[in-house]
């Protein structure tokens, strides 16, 4: 299987964390265009600005990864949806299949598969974004048929591709409530995937992050589910 992935510029977490995963599928990577005069990668300031700049210049970079032939491409950007919204989400889908000349699909899209799957209905949402993005990700949440319970961000971090495991676990434990089903973690910039099965023991319910989403959901896209042992429940159930 061939994974053929879309990410902003300067994110160093999806393939590492892809590669962790699934060591044996190949991946085929193509930058996000960046527009000028938005600041460095990974910065809150301009990052809405970037986010829209992504989703105007998509189909470059995903014409591009549809070159190398991928069994599926993936859109490894959360907040690209939450901009663009949930109702827009099919089309969106669409222009990615179109461009890259295969089945797609996006992280978001993926974790609403995931949720769904898991019967996670009341989402506790913890993200590294700005508040900006934060409210648009509850609105696309909202839409899209889940309560958001609770909600808390990182904070005013000065580089989301500098946020580490830790970070991430303690976001999990401060936004979780009892009123939740789940736990997600939105951001394919901040690293997740080593924590979520201690998570999961610890907080007695499902946490499923972008990555670990968009690689299960690659697989069943192209109907071959998976079960991957050490990632938390999603994975682990195939």
């Amino acid at each position: 299987m061939k994974i053929g992935a879309l990410l902003p510029p300067g994110n160093p977490t999806v393939e590492a964390e892809l590669r962790r995963m699934a060591p044996d599928v190949e991946l085929a990577l193509a930058r996000l265009v960046t527009p000028d005069g938005q600041g460095p990668a990974g910065e809150a300031e301009g990052m809405e600005a970037r986010a829209r700049g992504y989703l105007a210049g998509l189909d470059v970079p995903a014409r591009e990864v549809g070159r190398a032939s991928p069994t599926v491409t993936v859109l490894a950007h959360t907040a690209s949806s939450y901009l663009n919204g949930f109702a827009a989400e099919p089309a969106l889908v669409a222009r990615l299949s179109a461009a890259s000349g295969g089945p797609a699909l996006t992280a978001a899209g993926a974790v609403r598969a995931a949720l769904l799957a898991l019967g996670v209905k009341r989402v506790a949402l913890g993200t590294p974004y700005p508040e900006s993005i934060m409210a648009l990700g509850r609105a696309y949440w909202q839409a899209a048929g889940f309560h958001v319970v609770s909600h808390r961000r990182l904070g005013d971090i000065p580089d989301i591709y500098a946020t580490t495991e830790a970070q991430a676990r303690d976001l999990a434990r401060a936004v979780d409530t009892a009123g939740a089903d789940g736990v997600l973690l939105s951001g394919t910039g901040m690293p997740t995937v080593g924590v979520l099965a201690e998570l999961e023991r610890e907080l007695g319910k499902p946490v499923v992050s972008s990555n670990q989403a968009l690689l299960w959901h690659a697989f069943r896209v192209v109907g071959a589910p998976r079960a991957i042992p050490g990632f938390g429940r999603l994975l682990s159930e195939g």
